[in-house]
Order: C-alpha cells, then structure tokens, then sequence
C-alpha cells in the first residue's frame, strides 16, 4: 500500500514511518504536518491509506478527515498519542469516515517491531479491506422456526466507517419509551468500544449498555459489541461472542452477527445497515430479508462512505433505502408491537 502521514511531531511521523516499512509491501507515499496540508497533497496524490494524528495546529485530524471525505476521499486510520484519552475526538473522526484507530507505537519500550504489531495488524486488516478480500465462510444452516410473538421486534444494526455519527443520529431520534430492543454491531477496537457505549448513551434518551456474554436483549434498552470477538445470537433471545471464523478481518463482523439473529432469534427482525466500506453486513442483511424480515439500508447521498449498503442495496438486501434523518422514523413506524 501507499500510505500517507499526518502528523506535527517530526519524531512521531519517523516513528510511523520506520513501523510502516517494517512490511516490505508498504511504501510511504507522503508526510504532512497538519491536516490542511495533508488536504492539499491529497488532492494532487490520493494514496491508499492515511495515518492521521488527532491534536495538530491550523487543522486537526477530525477537520482533516472530514474535508478529505468530502473531496478526495480515501481509507483514513487514526494514529494518535493515547485513544482512551483522546476517546471522543476519535469517535467525532470515525463519523467523520476514519476506520479505525490505534495508539503511536512509543520509541523506548523494548524490542521496536513488538511495540508496532498493533499498528501494524491494523495496517494489514486496512489491506485486506481496501483489495476486497473478505475470507469464506460456510454456509449457514438454514432457519429455526419462528414463532408468532406480539412483542415488538428486535432491531440490529451494523455499520463500520462513519458509524459513530450515524448511530448517534438514527439512537437520538427514538423516543424515550421505544418498545424495541436494540443490539449494535459497530467496527470498532475492542480497547475503546465501551468509551463507545458511553459516547452513545450521552447522544440519545435510550440506555446504552456494552453486550456482555449471555446477555438478553431487552425492549427499550441498547447493547453494543464490546469484543474483538463476534457477536452472535447463541440462543433463541440470549447473545454471545464466538472467535470463529478467525480469518475474518471484520471483527465483530456485521454479517455473522445479522446471519446468527436470522437463524435464531425467535420473533419479528427489523435489520438496519448504515454507513461503511467494504461490504460486511451485506449478505446478513440479505439473509434478513430472505428470512422475511424488514431490512433498512442508508443511501448514499447520507453515508460517509457508502461501502456496506451499497454491496447490501446492489443485491436486493435492502427492503427501504432510506437517508439517515429518516431511519429513526422508520423504526418507530416498524416496531409499534401488534395488537
């Protein structure tokens, strides 16, 4: 890959550097020292992936971010000094369209390509994305029977890039006493995605809680994948987290998860993809509909990056394509439980 540096430390962006070509396969397509600058370079030489710091003078890399999105977009990871301290920054870059994030490997502590193997694990899941490789997965077995339940139905929601934003919009626009319960598979570290529950719970009127193993969905209540493990339906109403498969990339995967609650879950499904690239979700979603229920996709004109429900939309998994301001509408229309 080529990839780009953003970064005002000289030290930090030598530092990135000298972790980037650890792998042979990489090449450093440019530095930048603040997120104008990188805007500017990034019009004239769009590389495959940016590592954008977050605390930097003129432009900061949530700014950056955004404006890159807008007008020469790419694959953007955050690489900033400590993420758990820098937690709501980095959710504001993520709606903005960055992927993910991790911490600047620290000069100092011991052996330099062990301090680096977590960015540079992101750096090979990035590559994995960006060429489309997804790893194969057996089919799944077919569906339980469901039963007719008058309760309102579960609501799912998968999203990846931009997804912070969006989640906030869509949890921010139900009502107090949404009858649904509410399960969220977010890409998102496992180092910071509780500092994620948190972030969400302050941005709607709906508890945000981190889905625990074993944990039942409850009418009203939000839970949001905590692990790098994939959340799975391992009952008829009681959740999960499997490690397989391990090759998967996307982790927690949006599709296990969707493809798990299509099999399982014993009532009524409304399934929501938002905002992402890459394409996991799309066929859980498509499983979805096969298994009869509603599925909900974000048009493009809203997505920060429309990866996910554009894959989703171009094969038939998406009953509504609908702009984000609309989806919270839509669910409450959906989930009024049956007389």
């Amino acid at each position: 890959m080529r990839i780009a540096i953003v970064n005002d430390m000289p030290m930090a962006a030598e530092v990135l550097k000298r972790a980037v070509l650890l792998r042979k396969t990489h090449e450093i397509a440019w530095v930048a020292c603040d997120g104008a600058e990188a805007l500017e370079k990034c019009r004239a030489d769009t590389p495959d992936l940016i590592l954008m710091d977050l605390i930097m003078p003129k432009t900061d890399g949530v700014q950056a971010t955004r404006a890159i999105m807008a007008q020469c977009p790419c694959a953007i990871l955050i690489v900033t000094v400590s993420v758990q301290e820098n937690a709501r920054m980095v959710f504001e870059a993520m709606g903005a369209g960055a992927l993910d994030a991790v911490d600047t490997p620290a000069l100092g502590c011991g052996d330099f390509e062990k301090v680096s193997a977590p960015l540079l694990a992101k750096l090979d899941s990035m590559g994995c994305l960006l060429r489309g490789r997804e790893a194969a997965r057996p089919a799944p077995p077919p569906a339980s029977p469901r039963a007719s339940v008058s309760a309102a139905p579960l609501v799912v929601i998968g999203a990846s890039a931009g997804g912070p934003s969006a989640l906030a919009a869509v949890l921010g626009g139900l009502p107090r006493d949404f009858p649904s319960p509410i399960v969220i598979v977010q890409h998102v570290d496992e180092q910071f995605a509780l500092s994620l529950a948190g972030w969400l719970k302050q941005q709607c009127a709906l508890p945000v809680k981190p889905a625990m193993e074993g944990a039942v969905p409850v009418p009203g209540e939000v839970l949001l994948a905590v692990r790098s493990d994939h959340l799975i339906l391992a009952g008829p109403r009681r959740l999960g987290y499997c490690a397989e498969p391990k090759e998967a990339f996307y982790r927690p995967s949006v599709d296990i998860f969707f493809e798990s609650v299509a099999r399982r879950w014993p009532g009524e499904v409304v399934g929501v993809l938002l905002t992402g690239m890459g394409r996991d979700g799309a066929e859980g979603l498509k499983r979805l509909r096969d298994a009869g229920f509603h599925t909900i996709a974000q048009d493009r004109a809203t997505c920060a990056v429309y990866g996910m429900p554009k894959a989703a939309v171009h094969i038939g998994a998406a009953v509504e394509v609908l702009p984000l301001q609309a989806i919270a509408a839509s669910l409450c229309k959906r989930c009024r439980p049956s007389r």
